[in-house]
This record gives structure tokens, sequence and C-alpha cells, in this order.
């Protein structure tokens, strides 16, 4: 039997947040738990995160550029984008930062515990047909997308750019979206265009997108070559980082203790329920932990190939205090682990929650 912890979501108690983690933390945010209960996260509630800054855009002169290796460079305004056929797809989209916060000698970035998520319905038009119009030329092999959001990492100054190989760009899901949950792009969402890549970490979901290129030698830039990769230390080149791991959360139970995040419920029947997703292949099993003893969940069927699915368990809660914990297994074969794996940007923690409860 594994016991957890309840220390097992803090950071280690000699690394204290820094300032810097601080003001990141202020000026982004994760979804709050309880906000699981939504299938749809409202847009307010979903996490998010902001690279550089959010740059002040016009949709009514909005242009996007198609060029570099294509028969017929395209500008396209956001009209002409919104003119096009039109798909709306829920998908469960997670900072590849997310767990961060667990790792001893963290590097220094957004501080997640296990928050950065967050499922939304969003509007666009698939980028396959836009490409097909362009012409992208046969001896391309990926499309460098490129937002207005302007910044400086590891002495760089850069527009956040990321790229996709053409045969992952040409997947009839992946989409030029203008909505959020049926509304306009707000602001720190990307609007008035962005990316959505389903399956995906959210960094390769480029807001603010006012560019795509194609290229015929693998691009190198900064948050492609440099950034988003697993390393074991500081000079190794790293696996970058692509489809999301497994993972399950818990919509904590009963009341919140304050200022503490301890969970307070009553003796007796208690039913738990979350969430669980992995962009590599459907959840096929969820297992709730108390005190680390682990049983089966009831799984809801999946409302679509990219949106997280509902678990739900009942405990028989009795007295005294307890740590729960949940974790998912995928149809490939993949489950989450229990602890947190070291590595130098701290990316694709999938470790398992932990949630406190006193019983009364």
């Amino acid at each position: 039997m594994v016991y957890l912890s309840p220390m097992f979501d803090l950071p280690p108690a000699d690394e204290p947040f820094t300032f810097d983690e601080l003001q990141k933390a202020a000026r982004n945010h994760g979804l709050p738990l309880e906000a699981m209960r939504y299938d749809i996260t409202p847009a307010g509630l979903h996490y998010l995160l902001i690279h550089f800054d959010i740059p002040v855009t016009d949709a009514a002169s909005w242009r996007l550029a198609i060029g570099g290796n294509v028969d017929q460079p395209l500008s396209l305004s956001l009209d002409d984008i919104r003119s096009r056929p039109v798909r709306t797809l829920a998908v469960t989209m997670e900072c590849a930062g997310n767990g961060r916060v667990r790792m001893p000698n963290r590097k220094q970035s957004q501080p997640w515990i296990v928050e950065a998520v967050g499922t939304a319905e969003w509007t666009g038009t698939p980028l396959a047909g836009v490409l097909a119009d362009a012409g992208v030329k046969p001896d391309s092999v990926e499309l460098v997308f490129s937002g207005v959001d302007r910044g400086v990492q590891g002495d760089v100054e850069q527009d956040y750019e990321r790229a996709l190989t053409i045969e992952e760009a040409m997947r009839d899901d992946v989409m030029l979206v203008w909505a959020m949950n049926g509304q306009s792009l707000l602001p720190q969402h990307g609007a008035p265009l962005r990316l959505i890549v389903p399956g995906w970490y959210g960094m390769a979901s480029v807001k603010w997108l006012n560019r795509i290129e194609a290229v015929t030698e693998p691009f190198q830039g900064y948050q492609q070559a440099v950034a988003y990769r697993v390393q074991a230390h500081e000079d190794d080149p790293g696996e970058p980082l692509d489809r999301i791991k497994v993972r399950a959360l818990m919509a904590p139970p009963g009341i919140v203790e304050f200022p503490s995040t301890r969970r307070i419920v009553d003796a007796g029947s208690v039913r738990l329920t979350g969430r669980a997703w992995s962009g590599f292949a459907p959840i096929v099993r969820v297992e709730v932990g108390v005190d680390g003893s682990w049983h089966e969940a009831d799984l809801d069927p999946a409302p679509g190939p990219y949106a997280w699915q509902a678990w739900s368990s009942t405990w028989q809660a009795e007295r005294g205090e307890h740590l729960l914990s949940c974790r998912a297994t995928d149809a490939a074969g993949n489950t989450q682990p229990l602890e947190p794996f070291w590595n130098v940007q701290g990316m694709a923690n999938n470790y398992v929650q932990t949630v406190p409860v006193t019983v009364r």
C-alpha cells in the first residue's frame, strides 16, 4: 500500500516562491477545481497563460498572412476566414507546465500545481482548407505559426512562434478559431484569431495569430528548439512536447477551510466527482484512492474525442483525517505516476493529485 503525504501537492519547504513566480501567478490563473463540475468551462474560469504581453488588436483591420513555400500567398481578413466552413469542437486544453510546483530545484516559471486546464467549445474553420487554397508545396516539412505577442526569452527578442509538421497541421480538427463558448474570443484568449490543436499541450495553440509560413527545413525558433522540451539536464537538447499526458482530477468535496485549502465533509456517504483526459487515447479507467487504498470509479460516456470525461465514485467517509486521490489510465496503457519526475523545465508532470479531507 502506498500512502501519499498530505504535503504531496505543496512545494518543498526549503524552496519558497519567488517574487517573479508570485507575479506570474497573479497575472495568469488556473481553473478553480470545483469548476470541473461544468461540462464546458466558462471563459473566465478556463486556465490562462500569457507568455509575453496581451497585444491590443483590432478585428476590423486584422489580417492573416499565409506565405513561405506555397503556390499562392494569401492575406485574409477575419471576415474572409469567418465566411469559410464553420465547425465547433469541445477541446480540453492543458498547460505543459502543469504540475511544475512540486519539483525540487524547480525552474523559475509559472508555478502551476494541477489547475492549468479547462474545456471550451471553440468555433472556427479547419486549417486544412485554408492551406489547400494557398497550395503548400510538396517539399514543405513544417508550418510556422506566429502571434503578435512579442517579448524576450533566453536573451532572444522574438514573436511567439511554434511549428507543426504538415501532416499534423492538415488534421481536420486543427482549426483557426474566432469564438470561445459561443462568444468572440476575449483579448487574453487570443482575440481576434488563434490556432487550436486538439490533444496537444496549450503551447501549440498559438494566440493572436497573424502569420503562417510553410518552410522546407524544421523550425528552430526558441519556443520550438529550446522551450517546451523535457530535458534531463541543462545541456540535454531534450525531447519536444506534443500530446497531453493522461490525467484525472477531483473536484474537491465538501466545503473549504479558509485560509488553508483543506476540505471538510460530514461522515457518511460522500459523492466524489472529477474529470479525466488524455491526448494519446480515450480514457478507459479512473481509480479513486482513500489513504492509499484504490478502487475503480464509474466513467460517463466520452462527450467527444478531445473533451474531458466525467467520473464519479461514492465514499463511505469515517470521522478523522483522510487523503483522497485519483488516477487515470488511457487506452494506450498510460497511467499516471504517484510522484512527479524531475526535468529542467518542469514539463508534463501528470502525477497523481491528492486532496486532504477532514471528516466530521
